[in-house]
């Protein structure tokens, strides 16, 4: 169990999942900066937290319910929670601005949010909802073995990486694209940088070898 100072950003999960270099530069380094995907995002986000709490077709709809795990360590805020009045478990509705993605980073963070959930109403939490703006319909997913697995295990990272202090290196990849702070990450620069040294490298030693030749 963590103690309430230790509890790390619920959403920097997502953020881990999608790169590790890319946490360490937000949640250690405290770099960001927005682009035009982020910047959709958040506005779609203060539409959502905007709203008010509400009763409709059954359901009792609690918008920005602040959300903590002692287990996991993570504390946040889930879009909407949907509470059935039928007694049926709560559902965790997070709100995205795109299109499913091709891994499960959207999946993690919904998951830490149900996991909250069970441990504070102390009561399972099976499905949850991720609804996206540019398809403009919800996506249900299901609370499996193997989510809660992995999203338990990237809990344990981040607060591994956390208290490391330490920003990995970077690594290309075409997801570099899409992320805001790939001015301030510089992966190809860096990369670049790696090939030097290394062609460095091989210019003496292949100077070297032309001297031995020599004598």
């Amino acid at each position: 169990m963590y103690a309430e100072a230790d509890l790390l950003p619920l959403s920097g999960l997502q953020h881990l999942a999608f790169c590790e270099r890319q946490w360490a530069l937000i949640h250690v380094e405290q770099q960001w900066e927005e682009n035009r995907l982020t910047a959709e995002g958040r506005v779609l986000h203060k539409t959502v937290d905007s709203g008010v709490d509400e009763t409709r077709d059954g359901v009792r709809m609690v918008r920005s319910l602040a959300v903590r795990s002692f287990r996991l360590g993570v504390t946040g805020k889930a879009d909407v929670v949907e509470f059935p009045l039928d007694g049926s478990p709560p559902v965790p509705v997070e709100y995205k601005r795109g299109r499913p993605k091709s891994e499960p980073w959207d999946e993690i963070q919904l998951c830490a949010q149900a996991l909250c959930l069970e441990e504070m109403l102390d009561r399972p939490v099976t499905e949850g909802a991720i609804y996206y703006a540019t398809r403009r319909r919800r996506s249900v997913i299901e609370f499996d073995a193997e989510l809660r697995q992995r999203t338990e295990a990237m809990a344990a990272r981040m607060q591994e990486l956390f208290h490391s202090g330490a920003t990995p290196a970077p690594v290309l990849t075409p997801r570099c694209r899409s992320c805001s702070l790939i001015e301030i990450c510089q992966p190809s620069a860096i990369g670049q940088r790696g090939s030097a040294r290394a062609f460095f490298r091989r210019s003496v030693a292949a100077v070297s070898l032309r001297e031995e030749g020599q004598s």
